[in-house]
């Protein structure tokens, strides 16, 4: 087997907490909407893709929105609304990524937007591990997972092969596609099962990294 030499992970659910129904019920709120229609239509809208995959402003979405729904919301409320979902408190230590830093490549891999990018990288201290030509995101590269090219992406900014890497994501059909190009994929359910995983995938994870 070829020495495994980075770890790519993707973000929401897996690195941070994801609580949609925050921006579901405040989009919805005095609209003639349940919270649960207003967010199947948002994510079933013809442009939600390009807004995912980068082709539309986060002014030009935000527009789109309240010309749809009439929203009642300007841009400034639109965004701290949209962010409600990112849960300020990481799953993990830094000190997790601190210790994977010392002996792999670390990089990121998320189907995510401009607006979550911004509070992302302004907001969560363990990116200082992650340097930015090492994420990948969606919004970037015009891709989505489980596209094979957004994977080849990731692959080519930490600079290694599929083989040498581990993926971790809190999909499974996403894990399983980074498996058919050849990476060894992880299934985040847990903190500790991924602590185990990873080192059952053979990576070396300090004791002191996970407590």
């Amino acid at each position: 087997m070829p020495k495994l030499r980075a770890v790519i992970f993707d973000i929401g659910r897996v690195l941070i907490r994801v609580d949609i129904q925050r921006v579901k019920s405040a989009l919805a709120q005095g609209l003639p909407f349940t919270p649960e229609e207003l967010w199947s239509a948002i994510e079933k809208d013809p442009r939600w893709p390009d807004w995912q995959e980068g082709r539309i402003s986060p002014r030009d979405w935000h527009l789109h929105l309240c010309k749809r729904f009439n929203l009642p919301l300007d841009f400034e409320q639109f965004k701290n609304v949209w962010n409600s979902a990112l849960d300020p408190e990481p799953i993990h230590k830094t000190s997790l990524f601190a210790g994977l830093a010392r002996k792999y490549r670390l990089g990121l891999l998320s189907n995510t937007d401009p607006i979550h990018v911004e509070k992302l990288e302004s907001t969560y201290d363990f990116f200082a591990h992650f340097p930015r030509p090492v994420r990948t995101y969606s919004c970037s590269v015009g891709a989505s997972k489980p596209d094979p090219l957004i994977f080849r992406e990731a692959l080519k900014a930490c600079k290694v092969r599929a083989e040498q890497t581990v993926y971790v994501d809190d999909i499974l059909a996403y894990v399983e596609a980074s498996q058919r190009l050849g990476f060894t994929g992880i299934h985040f359910q847990s903190p500790s099962q991924l602590y185990t995983d990873l080192r059952q995938a053979g990576l070396k994870v300090e004791d002191s990294c996970t407590t």
